[in-house]
């Protein structure tokens, strides 16, 4: 019930994002003049509405986004009424536009940063000095799994050598076999590299005393660590896992009013920044998408349809991790924020980048005394506008069926 409850809620924090958006350009056209006639939460047939002025507001039966109707958008819109001339957006100066398109990512990016600031002063956000990479303080697990599954111990599985040789959580790994090792990813490639069924000596600092712990490595199955897509083989395991923080040192931080607004920004940045990298990556994480399709196991860090954060949401809220919940809708916001601004048609970004085009190129063509060339033909971009939908279209798919047939999911069900 709760894994539903989850759902419902994040779904619904979408929509109202989405809704959002679109106020965003309806206000800021209102604003300058421009004639918006309609503004609907949904799509598809209309399941209640009333006019106010000369704008129609309602509600319709698909609740997958919104839109509103703001009259000509390009110089080739048949909407304008006789009177409405000089109202077309078209005609309106570049920058007015400009606010008018950005307006929707704007909003999501204040939804983002709001969200934000409240959590840095409730639930606190990461800490930003935590050592990277983690010096290799390591939690203990009870039981070694052969076959990698993950699930909790039961009876009869092996205790693991780090539980048997007495290691406990929060040491601090030291060495191993007398080689040392700077962070946890270097302990964890000098446990895989340790010949299983041998012995082995690693070297630990428990509460400021080094201690050495005397253990043999089991053999499990497990994907190689330079990459995850590969076929698991039999590595070298002792039962840690981590990396661990150091004791004392937290994960969140939480700050005051004041305090909370440069950490937003400092977070907002890290957020940009991972935002960035990860649209980086789209194109060659469709071959994952693919295989996790056709069976294959789903990497975690394949992109995610709005199915698939809706279903982690839910997740989130049937494990009460609302740092988790908060962080989607963050992230989430802040994503569409960025990709709406792509100058890509049909997304505002596109529409933007058409209008600085236009008048960069009069100013231009004015300096070398040639007449203005005018307006752009949308009509003449339309093949490259169907590309973008095509091939919009065909990813979201794929994410979505991705998203159903084989979800991402970050906690035992």
């Amino acid at each position: 019930m709760a894994y539903l409850l989850g759902m419902v809620l994040f779904a619904s924090a979408i929509l109202i994002s989405v809704s959002l958006h679109e106020a965003g350009h309806m206000l800021t056209a209102k604003a300058f003049g421009m004639k918006v006639t309609k503004y609907f939460v949904g799509f598809g047939p209309t399941l209640w509405s009333f006019k106010r002025g000369e704008t129609e507001y309602g509600v319709k039966g698909i609740p997958l986004g919104g839109f509103c109707k703001i009259v000509g958008m390009t110089p080739q819109d048949d909407d304008v009424e006789p009177g409405d001339e000089h109202r077309a957006m078209w005609r309106y100066p570049v920058w007015k536009r400009t606010i008018v398109m950005s307006a929707g990512s704007i909003t999501h990016f204040a939804l983002a940063l709001v969200a934000i600031w409240l959590a840095a002063m409730s639930m606190g956000l990461p800490n930003r000095d935590i050592p990277n990479p983690l010096p290799a303080y390591v939690k203990v697990v009870e039981c070694v799994l052969p076959d990698g599954a993950q699930r909790a111990c039961a009876p009869g599985d092996p205790v693991s050598p780090a539980k048997q040789a007495g290691l406990r959580d929060d040491d601090k790994i030291l060495a191993v076999n007398g080689t040392p090792v700077a962070d946890y990813d270097a302990l964890v490639k000098a446990v895989r590299g340790l010949p299983a069924g041998q012995a082995a000596t690693v070297r630990y600092e428990r509460d400021g005393v080094t201690g050495e712990a005397r253990l043999t490595p089991a053999s499990v199955q497990r994907k190689p660590l330079d990459d995850p897509n590969a076929p698991a083989r039999a590595v070298s395991v002792v039962g840690v896992v981590g990396p661990s923080l150091p004791p004392g040192v937290p994960l969140m931080v939480k700050y005051g009013p004041v305090d909370a607004l440069p950490a937003t920004a400092g977070y907002t940045k890290e957020l940009a920044i991972g935002t960035y990298e990860s649209m980086k990556r789209i194109p060659q994480k469709v071959p994952a998408l693919w295989t996790a399709i056709t069976g294959g196991e789903r990497d975690v860090d394949t992109p995610i349809s709005v199915v698939g954060a809706t279903r982690l949401g839910g997740e989130a809220v049937e494990h009460d991790a609302w740092e988790l919940f908060v962080s989607l809708f963050i992230g989430l916001n802040f994503f569409i924020g960025v990709f709406n601004l792509l100058p890509l048609l049909p997304l505002d970004g596109g529409h933007i980048a058409i209008a600085w085009f236009e008048r960069v190129r009069s100013w231009l063509y004015a300096r070398i005394g040639r007449p203005d060339p005018g307006r752009v033909d949308y009509l003449k971009l339309m093949p490259i506008t169907y590309g973008v939908i095509l091939i919009g279209g065909a990813f979201t798919l794929l994410t979505i069926t991705a998203d159903v047939v084989n979800p991402i999911t970050l906690f035992s069900r």
